[in-house]
């Protein structure tokens, strides 16, 4: 079964820290370019951060540059985004999301996304 599984979220105070995880199934996920996208109540869905397939390159939003980490484990089918300092402005449901062979700039900004996981909620507030 082709799916992407976020865990992760929850509740944090300002300042604080998450990571949240997502875990690849039926696909070669080495492959594929992996992004986490997140959407308000209200608001447009936006990309946050997106990784290459090799892992080699990645981009970020500039609302998270030097605050938030995205990683790959390709030999566990993972994807790590570690959020530090977190701000109430962070608060949205986030999802990860798989595009193959694609540009992380053209995944991220174009919202360009074939697979979509369930989505995790993160709530920053105190």
């Amino acid at each position: 079964q082709v799916q992407l599984v976020e865990s992760g979220g929850g509740l944090v105070q300002p300042g604080g820290s998450l990571r949240l995880s997502c875990a690849a199934s039926g696909f070669t996920f080495g492959h594929y370019t992996i992004g986490w996208f997140r959407q308000a109540p209200g608001k447009e869905r936006e990309g946050v951060s997106c990784i290459s397939d090799s892992g080699d390159n990645t981009y970020y939003a500039d609302s998270v540059k030097g605050r938030f980490t995205l990683s790959r484990d390709n030999a566990k089918n993972t994807v790590y985004l570690q959020m530090n300092s977190l701000k109430p402005e962070d608060t949205a449901v986030y999802y990860c999301a798989a595009q193959p062979f694609t540009q992380v700039r053209t995944m991220c900004v174009g919202l360009s996304v074939g697979l979509w996981g369930q989505g995790t909620q993160v709530t920053v507030s105190s």
